[in-house]
């Protein structure tokens, strides 16, 4: 697309910060929290990951659409960011697995996208000022009338997203990860050996749910008002808490949810969102980072261990908060010292706060999935 054909758009921060671009993806306004990813790779993922609901991603990796878009990767049934911004934009995409450019399928989805701007510059800002709300509009091009509007929109602080989210109806899940992307040939042994998992859905990711199923789980995932009596109904060998979006101080429900499955004593394993839910269920506090873990290269670690994580989250675990008599820290982000997982001392629950499925990212953690499945076998074995 020539630059004479490219419709105009604007970007305005919270702060009165301005950018002029050109619109990719559909036309219009919209408004969500800006952050940004630094991964090289996994924009499909990463635009279709529910965990990234309410936000407007700014891709650090200054060429975005080169490989298109398919529907084997995508991490849910649409794009669930608010818009996208990029420096540069491919129309024509060269990958065989290739079924769409990406400013055509988030033209279908109706997600505006801004390219054109110096997004390194709009990235050192953010990690200066911090995740800022923000609006990308192709019909107020008035910087003032566009701010106005960004202004009034709700903080992220505060703000329950799961509800927008989670699953309506329970469904099963039993496709696990396909030959030709297994990584871990040693998970598929346990294929032999079926274990009922419920996972609290606060925003599942498809390649979590596949992850379980090539361990050996049969999942069966559940919106996040579910009673805790209900997913004990299903007899379960283990209980999963979902990654998923917002503040989770304000998930109220599933916090109370889990804290009334604790007492199951039953398996547990949390992922991100459930990792922090997991925490507050034990009577922990949670914080706005300033702007947030999102990438592909995080390393996190503990005695020894380092392992290079996918992250995506703007809230932590207070450590002070934490019941040292009943939990362990297992996991620090090693950047800056954050809480990364923590560990029941005396129950089969666990939790950490990066992606061990990845989809994007590397494969260090999956072994998390075999410490989950192994405390459910060895509960059968009591």
């Amino acid at each position: 697309m020539s630059l004479s054909d490219a419709i105009p758009a604007l970007l305005v921060l919270a702060d009165g910060t301005a950018y002029r671009g050109w619109s990719f993806g559909a036309t219009g306004t919209t408004i969500g929290e800006v952050v940004f990813n630094t991964g090289m790779t996994g924009y499909q993922e990463v635009l279709t990951d529910p965990s990234y609901c309410g936000q407007i991603v700014i891709f650090t990796y200054p060429e975005l659409g080169n490989t298109g878009v398919n529907p084997e990767d995508e991490e849910s049934l649409r794009p669930q960011v608010q818009g996208a911004i990029a420096r540069n934009i491919c129309h024509k995409p060269s990958n065989w697995r290739s079924t769409q450019s990406l400013p055509d399928y988030l033209k279908q989805n109706q997600i505006p996208g801004i390219y054109g701007i110096d997004t390194r510059a709009l990235t050192r800002k953010i990690r200066m000022f911090g995740a800022m709300n923000g609006g990308i509009s192709t019909e107020i091009l008035d910087e003032a009338e566009l701010l106005e509007q960004v202004q009034a929109f709700p903080n992220m602080a505060g703000l329950n997203l799961v509800k927008e989210v989670t699953t309506s109806e329970v469904y099963e899940w039993s496709e696990p990860t396909i030959p030709e992307w297994e990584f871990n040939p040693e998970s598929t042994a346990n294929s032999q050996e079926t274990f009922t998992v419920v996972a609290l859905d606060f925003g599942v990711k498809r390649n979590i749910l596949r992850r379980l199923a090539s361990y050996g789980c049969r999942v069966i995932v559940v919106p996040v008002n579910t009673p805790a009596a209900e997913i004990l109904s299903y007899n379960p060998d283990g209980i999963f808490l979902s990654n998923g979006p917002g503040d989770p101080s304000a998930v109220t429900e599933g916090i109370e949810t889990v804290k009334a499955l604790l007492e199951s004593q039953k398996p547990m394993f949390g992922i991100c969102m459930g990792h922090q839910i997991l925490g507050h269920a034990l009577g922990a506090e949670t914080f706005k980072l300033k702007f947030g873990h999102r990438g592909l290269n995080q390393p996190a670690g503990l005695q020894r261990r380092i392992e290079i994580t996918s992250q995506n989250h703007s809230f932590a675990i207070n450590p002070d908060s934490l019941p040292q008599t009943l939990v362990e820290i297992s996991h620090l982000n090693l950047n800056d010292r954050t809480v990364a997982g923590v560990r029941h001392k005396s129950l089969p629950i666990f939790s950490v706060q990066y992606h061990p499925e990845a989809s994007p990212g590397p494969h260090d953690a999956d072994y998390l999935f075999e410490q989950f499945v192994q405390a459910m076998r060895s509960l059968r074995t009591v």
